[in-house]
């Protein structure tokens, strides 16, 4: 999810939701479940149960690395969904029913430091420290902002599962719209995993629980799974671009598109990060987006090499073809430092719900060319804010992998348990050593 104050062209009402979502533990992982739709079609969204309060209360949240903020829905919020089309049963945050709570007022120093959406508005009385955040389909949600236990599980590097628990600033939300306030994609709310000061990962670094650094593999097809760690995997293979500094979000530099070899005509500047451009990744956008000059070109090569084979149709806005997707043309996307993301058919394509027809998983934008699911599966993304860079490779996201820890040990997880050895631990891929992931992209 990337908040109103970055640009991008308004697209139809079924690809709103990729706007809208647009202890010392260090030697430890921090386990969460996580959830999520198969229909990547119409909604593709990923979430996890994070638990609050005391006593602990259970929210299912989604997970997104394009935003930073975290929040719940309020009980006391009218506009909130009561259901949800993924079958679970929604919940609110109620601060009188947890013993741990704190309402944040605006002299607290914590509301002086939040510099967050659109502004951060205090009560008339000044007991409450409020939020107002705007997505770019115009959806929103406001609240208040409260300080809370968080609950969470972690393996140590001697093979002890921890019950661990730390307190967090989030979000309360008593106002949702739009899609927000839909029951067709609805959860709790938001687990926020961006790179600034308030995001999850970033609360729990400064409190010296996790490592300033995450990984997630993201298995494609239609029941998903994968993997999502507060640590680094590691994999032969690894390539790495370095991150754009200035930028707020999980930003690179794209630096060319090459089509069957090709490389396409588009403007090196177009790429060139700045102020207002950069290109983003983040897990809470299903498709990908291109700014204009580069969608253009990228849909028209496409077409070349398809066309001749099948006629192109419009779908809720997607350019597709009743072809084989081997048809399609190998594509790859080259940055900064050399790395490059090299995607077959299947990796920038999706079926339509008619099963026959391949439609082109990118939009057009402008101000940022967003990477999501669609084009982030079926590999390693490792997001290091040590070293300031990210790192993928492809992978098989049902395998083991290899987590590394402070102290240069390793967890060698492996989707059945059948043993151990002296360098890791065999643990299954639900268990508390790691972030497991239903979905599907």
């Amino acid at each position: 999810m990337v908040p109103l104050n970055s640009s991008m062209v308004s697209v139809e009402h079924d690809r709103a939701r990729d706007r809208v979502r647009h202890a010392r533990l260090f030697n430890g992982v921090v386990n969460f479940s996580v959830y999520g739709s198969a229909d990547s079609f119409y909604y593709g969204i990923y979430f996890t149960k994070v638990k609050l309060g005391t006593p602990p209360k259970e929210f299912n949240l989604q997970i997104d690395t394009g935003s930073e903020l975290t929040w719940v829905s309020s009980k006391s919020c009218p506009s909130c969904p009561r259901s949800s089309r993924f079958g679970i049963e929604l919940s609110h945050y109620d601060v009188a029913a947890s013993s741990t709570s704190k309402v944040i007022p605006c002299s607290d120093k914590s509301c002086t430091a939040i510099t967050l959406g659109d502004a951060t508005r205090c009560s008339i009385d000044g007991q409450y420290c409020g939020y107002v955040m705007k997505y770019l389909d115009e959806s929103a949600t406001s609240g208040f902002y409260v300080a809370d236990t968080f609950h969470f599980e972690s393996v140590s590097s001697n093979s002890t599962t921890l019950n661990a628990s730390a307190g967090i600033l989030f979000g309360v939300s008593t106002y949702r719209s739009g899609m927000l306030a839909e029951t067709e994609t609805a959860v709790d709310g938001i687990f926020g995993f961006g790179k600034q000061k308030l995001s999850v990962l970033s609360q729990l670094y400064y409190k010296g629980i996790t490592p300033r650094v995450f990984s997630h593999c993201l298995k494609g097809g239609g029941t998903g799974g994968g993997v999502f760690v507060l640590g680094e995997v590691l994999a032969p293979g690894m390539v790495y671009t370095p991150l754009v500094p200035w930028q707020p979000h999980y930003s690179v530099h794209l630096e060319n598109i090459v089509i069957n070899g090709k490389l396409l005509p588009v403007d090196p500047k177009t790429f060139t990060p700045s102020a207002d451009y950069a290109t983003v990744l983040d897990t809470g956008t299903t498709f990908s987006y291109f700014v204009s000059e580069a969608y253009d070109l990228f849909v028209g090569a496409v077409n070349n090499a398809v066309s001749k084979f099948g006629t192109p149709r419009i779908i809720y806005g997607f350019q597709c073809y009743a072809v084989s997707f081997r048809l399609f043309p190998l594509v790859s996307l080259n940055f900064a430092g050399g790395a490059s993301l090299s995607l077959k058919p299947e990796e920038y394509l999706f079926l339509s719900n008619d099963g026959t027809t391949w439609c082109i998983g990118f939009q057009k934008a402008q101000g940022q060319t967003i990477l999501g699911d669609l084009v982030l599966k079926d590999k390693i993304f490792v997001y290091d804010l040590v070293r300031q860079r990210i790192g993928w490779v492809k992978y098989d996201c049902s395998s083991s992998v290899n987590i590394s820890v402070p102290n240069d040990d390793f967890f060698y997880l492996k989707q059945s348990s059948s043993g151990s050895s002296s360098r890791g631990l065999l643990v299954q891929l639900l268990t508390v050593a790691i972030v497991t992931l239903f979905f599907s992209v």
